[in-house]
């Protein structure tokens, strides 16, 4: 995995995960990169600076000396080393990297909470359930889930209600 600093034609910039350098010159090339904040495609890379992981006696994020394993003083101690605390993004809670910080990742975190909560996620047959119901094939119901650019491209074409969401489904994962 890598972790780029993207930037959008707006100038809005966020960061994003890639399974590989070439995995993100692929999706940016299809235009499935989109702008975390406006949802515009045009995307790139910014300037960032390298990660250097630190030696072994460096401070850790959360300014304590990183624990060594060393051999206990006292000899009915345990030998085992004292796990450092968890830098504060690793406590953000199940299943987050971060927590929100700013108005716009609060605003996007509570449409995506709504969306949930309101709405079926039909993952992979979103396509076809939004166009059975607009066509009246199906009861119509409030749902979200997963389409090709293309495919939402020809629902919005047809008259199908259909937005993009500012955040990727949670019904997944890798």
């Amino acid at each position: 995995m890598i972790q780029y600093s993207l930037k959008c034609a707006e100038g809005h910039s966020f960061d994003s995960w890639f399974q590989s350098a070439a995995a993100f010159d692929k999706l940016a090339a299809a235009g499935m990169v989109s702008c975390a904040v406006c949802g515009g495609t045009k995307v790139e890379k910014a300037i960032m600076a390298p990660r250097v992981r630190p030696g072994r006696k460096a401070v850790s994020a959360v300014g304590e000396s990183e624990p060594q394993a060393a051999a206990p003083s006292n000899p009915g101690a345990s030998s085992a080393p004292v796990p450092a605390r968890a830098p504060a993004a690793a406590q953000a809670g199940p299943g987050l990297l971060t927590r929100p910080s700013g108005e716009v990742e609060k605003a996007i975190a509570e449409l995506r909470r709504k969306v949930e909560e309101n709405s079926d996620y039909v993952g992979d047959n979103f396509v076809r359930e939004a166009r059975a119901m607009h066509l009246g094939e199906a009861p119509e119901r409030a749902i979200h889930g997963e389409a090709k650019l293309e495919d939402a491209r020809e629902l919005i074409e047809e008259g199908v209600p259909v937005m993009p969401l500012p955040f990727r489904p949670g019904g997944k994962s890798n």
